[in-house]
Formats: structure tokens, C-alpha cells, sequence
């Protein structure tokens, strides 16, 4: 017999998921697995493993939104493609377009799945033809680095005494890792902030 199961989640463990949990078992969920202070961008939440292990074919997974199990529109569609693989259909209480039980609910989502996949496609081409430019332009991405001249001078010098990283991280008040990038950069000639090759 196939189950419709439901999975609720808060951000914080002093929030209460009661009322989630109600809206589900009012809607039909015969089992409710409940994550607590678990963020929607951790896919190994503890509740919602063992969700997806108790899901079994034609089961049915009920949600109040889509953010409960998932924490980009990327990784909504990639689980419930997941789900789609295994038989298991999805529906949601607030959004009526993410109810794979019907044949519409799956032509709807296969709509919004192509366009949301093809946003997320054109945000990653748009970025990489930015960081491209940048590049030609002589510019690169990333925080601009703590390692001054100067610094790098000291770090220079003291190393050449015979100090640690971690005595000169301390001195210069850096990280450790950024003492020793700022190092072999300037061992192989290349000014602090170029790119390694």
C-alpha cells in the first residue's frame, strides 16, 4: 500500500514545528519526519535521510514549501528529479505547481524545471565570461590580499632569520596560510595578488 509521508523542517531548534507538522497530517501524512535546527542547504539533514530511506515507489512526499527540503532552486530540482527516478512522487501544500501526483503537476513542473535550469545556466555563463574579461583586463577574482609590500618585506626577512610561519603570522597579524602564499610568491617573482600558475 502506498504511504504519503511527510517531512517538515525549522532553521532553529527553539522554533516550533507543530504547526508544520499539523498541516501535514491534516493533508494526509501517515508519517511525519520532523528536522530541527538543520539548515535546507545541508542535504544530510538526519530526518531527512531517513525520510528518503523510508520512501518506497508511489509512495507520495508532502511538503509545506519546497524551501523545507531544499535550499537553492538547483538543488529543489535535482531532488525531486531524484525522487521522480525513484517512483516517488512530491507535492507541496503552499505551492499548487509542485504536485507530481497528476499528469498536469508533472507537465508543470517539467515547465518550470526547464526555465529554472536554463536561469541557472545563464547565471554560470554570465559569471564565467565576467571572471573572463577580468582576466583580459589583468584583473582577478577573489578578496584583495592582506599582504602588503611592506609585509611581505618583514615576512621576507624574518624568515630569513630563521622564524616559523606561525611566529610570522603572529608578528604580521595573518593567517598562517596567507604568510606562506605571499612567501612562495615571492619566490617565484610573481607580485603577491597575480595568479599561480
Amino acid at each position: 500500500m502506498n504511504s504519503t509521508v511527510g517531512y517538515a523542517r525549522v532553521s532553529t531548534r527553539e522554533q516550533n514545528s507543530e504547526a508544520q507538522e499539523a498541516e501535514l497530517r491534516a493533508a494526509g501524512a501517515q508519517r511525519v519526519f520532523v528536522d530541527r535546527g538543520e539548515s535546507s542547504r545541508v542535504k544530510d539533514r538526519p530526518q531527512w535521510v531517513a525520510c528518503l530511506d523510508y520512501l518506497r515507489p508511489g509512495d507520495t512526499l508532502l511538503v509545506r514549501r519546497l524551501d523545507r527540503i531544499a535550499g537553492s532552486e538547483r538543488m529543489a530540482i535535482e531532488t525531486i528529479n531524484e525522487l521522480h527516478d525513484r517512483g516517488v512522487n512530491i507535492k507541496s501544500l503552499t505551492e499548487p505547481d509542485i504536485d507530481t501526483t497528476t499528469p498536469m503537476g508533472r507537465a508543470l513542473f517539467g515547465i518550470v524545471a526547464v526555465f529554472a535550469q536554463l536561469r541557472v545556466d545563464t547565471i554560470r555563463q554570465n559569471t564565467m565570461r565576467g571572471l573572463e574579461h577580468a582576466r583580459a583586463q589583468g584583473r582577478v577574482g577573489g578578496r584583495p590580499t592582506v599582504m602588503s609590500p611592506e609585509r611581505i618585506s618583514a615576512a621576507v626577512q624574518m624568515r630569513a632569520q630563521g622564524q616559523t610561519l606561525m611566529q610570522i603570522a603572529s608578528v604580521l597579524g595573518v593567517g598562517k596560510s596567507t604568510v606562506a602564499r605571499a612567501l612562495a610568491k615571492h619566490a617565484d617573482g610573481a607580485p603577491e595578488g597575480a595568479p599561480s600558475r
